[in-house]
Parts: structure tokens; sequence; C-alpha cells
């Protein structure tokens, strides 16, 4: 097999080879040295879907590596539970960066979780690429060079979301979003954007990450009638805010952000998610360069869960550390100065290229629209088309 560091994503390899790679690994493994790598992300609570998908996607970097017989080392993942709560997620970083066998980890799908443990990463001196959690200050809040993105800020994300929703003819908002880090953060960013494209905030709510009833949010909004509702927040808020405003009589369009992209969301939400919109960084994942390399071998690997939205980056993040520590040796001071250099790099979610805060530049945001129970790209759906019509328009 060849390695993933090659390009020619989109030719990917057959699945018959994966699979027979994949019988023959353990064999082809024991003559050579292990080398410990490392996972984290949400594996339970309201959005464990995310990170069960994340750890399956970074553990098939690791399965599709063991089975490259010109790889140079045997790698063991340790994948952690961060719970997607800083407290946990701190504990769980500690013990993976304590633990010197570890080269490098791919590391958090939640933003609160991510900006709580950065100091850790660089007290131990532990390389990590974040691959899902999206709040700037993860990178661009320090200048730590052990900590990396792959994948894109929620800067761009709200500022598509902002542009695009104005550019549709709505006028008014209601602002709701949790009290994390990654909920304040979308708040800021997305209401500086609305600002710029004329659009007009009637209120904003913040709200508990565990809040049940939205009962008094939700009443004064009605009074208030805005056009839209945004949500900066995570899935299982998202859920119930969408099934209260449905039981309220609230008629406003709802927007979510990438945090509620997720087949958990629809499965939720059931009937009323149809028609709710949300944006995130990059292509969806058939579309990505390696896209289909990606589920392709995703599907023969068998795992019981979907590699979920930010399951391509989890497989970027794990790939790139790989490829790293087979350029440099399992050293963690050389992963981190390789991947402070990391420049036109070839992935499957398209080139990656670090800038001095170790972040990635995805320029690329996507619009989505729920439609018939699938997250549909807006371009590709029958509301962009005209045949169906979002609230309000």
């Amino acid at each position: 097999m060849r390695t993933l560091s090659k390009r020619g994503w989109a030719k990917g390899v057959s699945v018959l080879a994966l699979a027979m790679a994949l019988g023959m690994a353990s064999a082809a493994v024991e003559a050579k040295d292990t080398v410990k790598v490392g996972f984290i992300g949400p594996l339970t609570g309201g959005v464990s879907a995310n990170g069960i998908g994340g750890r399956n996607s970074a553990d098939l970097a690791v399965k599709l590596r063991n089975a490259d017989a010109n790889a140079k080392y045997a790698y063991e993942i340790e994948a952690l539970d961060d719970e997607c709560k800083p407290n946990i997620g701190v504990q769980a970083a500690t013990k993976l960066a304590a633990n010197k066998k570890v080269i490098a980890a791919a590391t958090h799908y939640c933003s609160a979780v991510a900006i709580a443990t950065i100091d850790v990463y660089h007290k131990f001196g532990l390389p990590v690429v974040v691959w899902g959690a999206v709040l700037p200050d993860i990178t661009y809040g320090n200048d730590y060079k052990e900590v990396h993105r792959v994948n894109g800020t929620m800067i761009n994300q709200n500022e598509t979301a902002a542009k695009f929703m104005s550019g549709l003819g709505y006028k008014t908002w209601a602002v709701i979003h949790d009290t994390t880090d990654y909920g304040k953060g979308h708040n800021k960013y997305f209401s500086e954007a609305l600002k710029d494209n004329g659009g007009e905030i009637l209120a904003t709510f913040g709200v508990t990450a565990d809040q049940q009833d939205f009962t008094a949010e939700l009443t004064k909004i009605k009074s208030l009638n805005p056009d839209v509702i945004y949500f900066g927040g995570l899935t299982p808020i998202g859920v119930r805010i969408r099934a209260q405003m449905e039981k309220l009589g609230v008629k406003s369009q709802l927007e979510g952000t990438s945090g509620i992209v997720s087949d958990a969301f629809i499965e939720g939400s059931g009937d009323l998610a149809e028609g709710v919109l949300a944006f995130r960084e990059g292509a969806p994942t058939e579309n990505l360069p390696g896209g289909q390399f990606f589920l392709e071998n995703y599907r023969t690997a068998d795992y019981s869960d979907p590699p979920e939205a930010y399951g391509a980056f989890a497989f970027a993040a794990m790939s790139l550390i790989l490829d790293t520590i087979e350029a440099v040796g399992p050293d963690r001071k050389k992963v981190r100065d390789a991947l402070n250099k990391v420049s036109g790099r070839d992935s499957i979610v398209g080139e990656i290229s670090f800038d001095d805060h170790g972040q990635n530049t995805v320029a690329l945001i996507t619009k989505y629209v729920i439609q018939d129970g699938k997250w549909t790209v807006w371009e590709d759906s029958e509301y962009a088309a005209g045949k169906r019509k979002l609230k309000g328009m």
C-alpha cells in the first residue's frame, strides 16, 4: 500500500486491498518499534456522536499506517474521553501529556475544552493537532508552538453566515448562545459580521450548556418577532430549542453553527429539523479531495458509528502526525518543530499550511440546510432552487 501522505487522494485505494492489509497488519508490525499517539474527544455525553466519529477516523489513520509495509514504526492509539467538559478535558490532557511514550495527539471537538487544555500541552511539550474545535483563541490567543489546528475557525464561518442570511432578505435576529467560550465566541463574531451586513439584533440571550427549559427566552423572542433566531451552541441545546420553538409557536427561521451539523441533531429534532440552516468550514466529506478514499475505507473498517462532520479532519490530523513521526522520528520536540514548518502538505481535506500560530487556513465555508432528513449543501437544495421556502420567505 502507498503511504497516506502521497498525492492522488481522489483515486483512493481498493476496498479489497484495505481489507487484506488490515488483516495482515498485526503480523506486519511485530518487527517494528511501537510508537504511541493520542486522541481526545467527547466519547460520552451530549455530543458523543461527534467524538466517536472523530476517534474512529483517527483510529482509521492508524490502522492504514500499520497496514503499510513501508511504515517505519508500528503505532498504537490511546483514546481518552473529555466529555466536552473543560475540567474533564484538562484531566485527560494531563494524563496523555504526562505519558512520555505518547509522542503527539489529535485533540478536541469542543472549543471550551480545547482552550482549557492548551496550557497543559505547552507545559509538557506535547505537540497536538486540533481536529474540530473552532474558537480562534485556541491558536491565536497564544504563541504555543505545541498547538496546531487543521480545521478552520468560527470567524469565517460567521462572516459567511451573516452575509448569506442578510442576502436572503432577513433583517432582524434574536441570538441564543451558550455561555461557554464556544458560544460566547460565536455570539461575538456573528454579531460583528451581522452589523457589517446591515442586520439588526433585537435581543441576545446567554444560556447554560445544560439548560433544559427555554420558555422565558423564547417567550420574549416571540414577542419581538425576529425574522431569524441565531443559535450559537451544540446539538443537545439546539434540539431542545427547536422543539420548544414549536411548542410555543415561535415562527422565526432557525440558523445554527457548525456545532449542530451532525446526524444527532436531525435524529433528535425529527421532522422539526426540516429547513434548519447551519454553516461549517470545509467542503462536505464526499466532496473533499480525499473524501471518497476516506469514506470507502471507513466503511470497510466496519465502524458501528458514522464519522460525522469532523471525522475527515480527525483523520487528516492523525495522518499528519503519523507522517511527521515517520519523517523525523518519535521525538516530541522534533515533531513539534516539523509541524510548525508544515506548508502545502497534501491531505484528504486539501492542502494544509500552518501559519505562525499553527492555524491552517480553510477558506471554504459550506452552507447547509436540512432537507428530507439530511444535511444538504444549500446550492444543491430545493430551497436554493425556489421549490421550497424557508420561514419568512
